[in-house]
C-alpha cells in the first residue's frame, strides 16, 4: 500500500503551478481506488518556489474529488492562525470531506513566516499554548465563553467533537505540549525519549496518553519505484535535490529531523538510502509484503505531471498486484 504527499513546490526548473495543482487533484481522485491509503498536505509560507501556503483549500478541492481517501494536513503552523476562524474552516472541511480530514499542528521553524504575519517568532511556543486549548474547544461546535466573548462555531462538524488535531515536532517541548493538552503526538525523529516525555506530560495533566508516532531515521518519506533505477535517478535526481536543498537551507544544522538530508548531489543522496529513495519493483514488492507503506511524493520539486504519473502507474500496475497474497484455493 502507499500514501501520497504534496507540498506543491513549483520552482522555475519544474512544471508550472497550474499544471501541478490540476495534476494533484487528478492523482488523488485516481489513486483512492487503487491502493492509496491517505494523502498528506504540507504548509509553508513565503517560499520562492511557491510551497503550498493554504493546505485547507487544496484539501477541500481533493475532498470534493474523492469519497474515501483520508486527508491529513501536517503541519499546520498554529501561531499564524486565528483559532476561531480556523475552527470554522475545519468544521466546513469536516462536512465536505465526510470526516476524512485530520490535522497535525506545530509551531514551525522559519522566522520569515512569522515576520510576514507580524507574529513574534520568539514567542511562538507561548502563543501556541494560548491558542491550542481555544482551538480544541471551538472545533467541537459546542458554545462556550472565553474572555467575556460568546463563541459558537457553526455549522457543527460532521465528526463528533470535531476533526482530530494532534501536535507535531521533534523536541521535548513539543512532546510536552501534546501531552499537556491531551492530544496525540507526531514526532519528527525516532528518539524514543520523546515518547517517555509525551506520556509523562499527558499523565501529569490528567490525560491518558494518545497516539504517539515516532519517525525512524531510516524510513524514507519520499519514494519512487522504477524498473530501471539508474535511469530513474538520472531523470528524478534534479527534482529530488531541489527538495533536499530547499529543506536543508531552511534547517541549517538540524541533524535530528528524520526527513532531512545533507546530501549535496544526487549520487550522495542515492548512497544515503535514507530520506529519498528510488526502489526497484522487487524491493517495493518486498516492502509492501512485509507490511511497509510506500510514501510517494509524485510531484516532488515540481516534477512534470506526466513523469509523476508514469512512476505512480508502476506502483499501481506492477507493485501492488505482485504484493497481494495468493488467493486461497477452494
Amino acid at each position: 500500500m502507499y500514501t501520497l504527499r504534496f507540498d506543491m513546490r513549483a520552482p522555475e526548473t519544474g512544471a508550472p503551478a497550474r499544471e501541478l495543482y490540476a495534476a494533484a487533484t487528478d492523482i488523488v481522485a485516481w489513486a483512492e481506488t487503487r491502493g492509496c491509503l491517505s494523502v498528506l498536505l504540507c504548509e509553508h509560507h513565503m517560499s520562492e518556489d511557491g510551497y503550498l501556503p493554504s493546505p485547507m483549500i487544496l484539501a477541500a478541492a481533493m475532498a470534493a474529488r474523492t469519497s474515501t481517501a483520508m486527508i491529513t494536513i501536517a503541519a499546520l503552523v498554529l501561531p499564524l492562525y486565528d483559532p476561531i476562524r480556523l475552527a470554522e474552516e475545519m468544521a466546513v472541511l469536516d462536512i465536505v470531506s465526510g470526516g476524512r480530514t485530520s490535522y497535525v499542528a506545530a509551531i514551525g521553524y522559519r522566522p520569515a513566516e512569522y515576520e510576514m504575519y507580524g507574529v513574534d517568532f520568539h514567542r511562538r511556543g507561548r502563543i501556541a499554548d494560548e491558542l491550542l486549548p481555544l482551538l480544541l474547544r471551538a472545533k467541537t461546535g459546542e458554545p462556550f465563553e472565553h474572555d467575556g466573548r460568546r463563541i459558537h462555531v457553526t455549522p457543527a462538524p460532521h465528526t463528533p467533537g470535531g476533526p482530530m488535531v494532534a501536535w507535531g515536532g521533534g523536541s521535548p517541548a513539543a512532546a510536552r505540549r501534546a501531552g499537556r493538552h491531551g492530544i496525540g503526538f507526531f514526532a519528527q525523529s525516532g528518539d524514543k525519549e520523546l515518547r517517555v516525555v509525551y506520556e509523562a506530560a499527558a499523565r501529569t495533566a490528567g490525560h491518558e496518553p494518545g497516539l504517539c508516532i515516532l519517525n525512524p531515521p531510516d524510513e524514507p518519506n519520499t519514494v519512487f519505484v522504477a524498473e530501471d533505477v539508474d535511469q530513474a535517478w538520472d531523470e528524478l535526481g534534479p527534482y529530488l535535490m531541489h527538495d533536499v536543498r530547499s529543506y536543508a537551507a531552511w534547517n541549517d544544522g538540524d541533524t535530528a529531523t528524520a526527513s532531512l538530508s545533507s546530501a549535496r548531489t544526487a549520487d550522495e543522496l542515492r548512497a544515503e538510502r535514507r530520506s529519498h529513495q528510488i526502489l526497484t519493483v522487487d524491493e517495493a514488492v518486498n516492502r509492501v509484503r512485509a507490511g511497509g507503506i510506500l510514501q510517494l511524493h509524485p510531484l516532488v520539486g515540481g516534477l512534470p505531471p506526466d513523469v509523476g504519473w508514469r512512476y505512480l502507474r508502476t506502483v499501481v500496475e506492477q507493485v501492488l498486484p505482485a504484493a497481494r497474497p495468493p488467493a486461497a484455493s477452494a
